[in-house]
């Protein structure tokens, strides 16, 4: 099986929310297996590093504020085709276009509190996890529902 890993973070908002458990019981279900997963507060050196493509648009220092504003959830997930799988799981970045059945689509209304942040491709995915996570904190494990998920 060829598997990747995946960049999820619920965000201040979906903190606040009380939204922790329900995000993870999702990917857990889908079959993606949790490999890495923090409760931190972000500063704003670490979210203008992950934010930096973003440097250069008119919200992206109301971004930084407000992830920086609250307890976030960053997590590593993995599987086959977890990158492309977790953004259809996530829904639009826009919750207003986001589809009944998706995270944003039962959970959010304003794109500025959209609860959760994604990678959006394989790249993406290894830098943001190098930027949040050391190598150590990465745990290599088997699970034993693996057969069930995967032929």
């Amino acid at each position: 099986m060829s598997s990747e890993r995946s960049f999820i973070m619920v965000k201040p908002d979906g903190v606040s929310r009380g939204l922790i458990a329900d995000i993870i019981k999702r990917f857990e279900q889908k079959g993606f297996k949790l490999v890495a997963m923090k409760f931190m507060k972000a500063d704003k050196e670490l979210l203008e590093k992950h934010y930096a493509e973003l440097s250069s648009k008119p919200f992206f220092n109301g971004l930084v504020k407000f992830i920086s504003s609250g307890p976030v959830v960053p997590m590593v997930w993995e599987g086959k085709g977890v990158v492309k799988t977790a953004r259809q799981m996530l829904g639009e970045t826009d919750p207003a276009k986001s589809l009944p059945g998706t995270i944003r689509g039962d959970y959010c209304i304003d794109i500025g509190r959209n609860i959760v942040h994604g990678s959006d491709s394989v790249e993406t995915a290894n830098r943001e996890i190098k930027l949040w996570f050391k190598d150590e904190e990465l745990v290599d494990w088997k699970a034993h529902n693996h057969s069930c998920v995967y032929e």
